[in-house]
């Protein structure tokens, strides 16, 4: 089947962004009636950015946003108050694509350029070996991940795969940059960057007008090229005329709608800046990154007005989720402590709701049970039908949901979770474990251990390590042996030039803090 690729040096020409329905003509017999699946998949947006309240109750932020679409989706649909993700991007969008921990596709950071880290210097801290030039679906490219992709799954069951917006999945001049080599059909502005140059197209969608580096010019999008539209609009535009073209082609879609928004750089959406403004918002981003929010918002009610007019609704499977938390120079998820990046739950805790017709109960509240960003991968393939599927190693620490889009419940029960980041970009290392309502933090470079019970205390204003000190054993316990089983890399002290101990070995030695 045709794949193309949109990458920089292949779009000078400004090739259409759409396939050819010729192509799509060969629909497989009785695969259509498989559900299609749209994941809406937002950068950097907050666990309360929005109208639509994940707490217990009602917070600031979500009187201060505008997402009327987003509270459509819910009350269509189930709401997660305990959805987790990575707390930065690229670990979550190859968790997302492998069903992986982060600890064991070792994409731990951010990636952008070849053989390069984003790391900063530290004075006893050397981050380790990290695949920082992301993922690949072919082995020999150095510094990646290998594995089977959810795409490439999902399209050995006749789907049709539509990849738009933010890839960030390696890094640049890595094959993979380009979501067609990780099992995508259709690659809609995807490659190496996490953020794009600018979000208007009367700049290029390129960072050439304040003087950046060109790298984050986002590709793909020559026709609106010197045009008054925003980015957003643009992809979703693109986005909806692609599922067109599958519906005309008779087949099933699996639609990665993966937003650059609400990214960095902050350029204010022109179509909703003006009320924002006017209701004298006082930070320095706060107006701009409200009306960022509600184009974003708009994209998603665009895109579920367009699965309606299709007629094709009652088969349609809408996902709506965030890779991390919001970045620290915007408002703070209060209750929730920390941004982007930390290990509290401000950096990754996120937003998921689920729209599946006929099967998940409109207007349903998921507060008992956490998933991850990893469960997305096993979760969609089951809803499509395909089989049980582990990496070619045997790992898959994704666990499929459907039982609890299905009303049951159970599923977190002593089930642990974790999260991995070994390394000194706007944050010494950690690692951390949530079991239960205990979650245990261990800071490598501190030899430092932090326990919050999140049942009572979900702002995390109250270690508990010094009083609950076998709870501290039992969790230390548990995480050092995922580090351990997954071949976590570990920081390095640079004094000793040897790997920081794991937490059960700082316990044991008595050099907890």
């Amino acid at each position: 089947m045709e794949r193309r690729s949109f990458l920089r040096e292949t779009l000078a020409s400004g090739v259409s962004l759409l396939f050819a329905p010729a192509v799509l003509g060969k629909a497989v017999s009785g695969q259509s009636k498989k559900p299609n699946i749209i994941f809406f998949f937002v950068d950097d947006m907050g666990w309360q950015d929005t109208a639509e309240p994940f707490h217990t109750s009602r917070t600031a932020l979500n009187d201060r946003y505008c997402t009327p679409h987003m509270e459509r989706l819910a009350a269509d649909g189930m709401k997660f108050t305990q959805a987790y993700a990575c707390a930065l991007c690229s670990p979550s969008r190859i968790s997302l694509m492998t069903g992986l921990n982060a600890a064991r596709h070792r994409v731990t950071n951010w990636t952008l350029r070849k053989d390069k880290s984003p790391d900063k210097s530290h004075a006893t801290v050397e981050p380790p070996k990290w695949n920082l030039n992301g993922l690949s679906q072919e082995a020999g490219v150095s510094r990646t991940y290998v594995a089977t992709t959810l795409p490439a799954l999902l399209g050995k069951e006749g789907y049709w795969t539509i990849h738009a917006g933010k890839a960030h999945f390696a890094a640049d001049g890595i094959p993979s940059e380009d979501p067609c080599k990780l099992g995508f059909d259709v690659n809609i502005a995807g490659h190496c960057a996490g953020g794009p140059g600018s979000y208007y197209g009367k700049n290029n969608f390129s960072a050439a007008w304040r003087n950046a580096d060109r790298i984050w010019d986002v590709p793909g999008l020559e026709k609106y090229h010197g045009k008054d539209i925003y980015l957003t609009e643009a992809l979703t535009l693109e986005a909806t005329e692609a599922v067109s073209q599958a519906v005309k082609g008779d087949k099933p879609f699996y639609l990665y709608m993966s937003h650059y928004a609400v990214h960095a750089p902050w350029e204010a959406d022109p179509r909703f800046i003006d009320k924002y403004r006017k209701q004298g918002f006082k930070g320095r981003y706060d107006a701009i990154y409200a009306s960022m929010i509600e184009g974003m918002d708009k994209s998603l009610g665009d895109i579920m007005t367009h699965v309606k007019k299709l007629g094709i609704e009652d088969n349609t499977i809408v996902v709506f989720m965030t890779d991390n938390g919001c970045p620290s120079q915007l408002p703070r998820n209060l209750p929730l402590r920390g941004h982007k990046i930390r290990p509290y739950e401000g950096g990754v805790r996120v937003p998921l709701i689920v729209k599946w017709p006929g099967v998940v109960k409109p207007k349903t509240v998921c507060n008992d049970d956490y998933v991850i960003i990893e469960d997305i991968f096993p979760t969609f393939l089951e809803m499509a039908g395909c089989r049980a599927f582990k990496q070619a190693d045997g790992a898959m620490d994704g666990i499929s949901f459907v039982p609890l889009l299905k009303g049951k419940s159970g599923l977190s029960k002593d089930r642990p979770i974790f999260w991995h980041f070994p390394h000194t970009y706007g944050q010494t290392p950690y690692s951390s474990v949530r079991k239960n309502d205990w979650k245990l933090i261990y800071h490598h470079a501190q030899k430092k251990i932090e326990l919050f019970n999140l049942a009572d205390d979900i702002s995390e204003t109250q270690d508990l390590s010094k009083t609950k000190p076998r709870k501290v054993e039992v969790l230390a316990k548990i995480l050092s042996d995922f580090l351990r089983q997954s071949g976590a890399l570990m920081p390095i002290d640079k004094r000793t030039k040897k790997a920081f101990p794991y937490p059960d070995q700082v316990i044991t030695a008595g050099h907890v803090r």
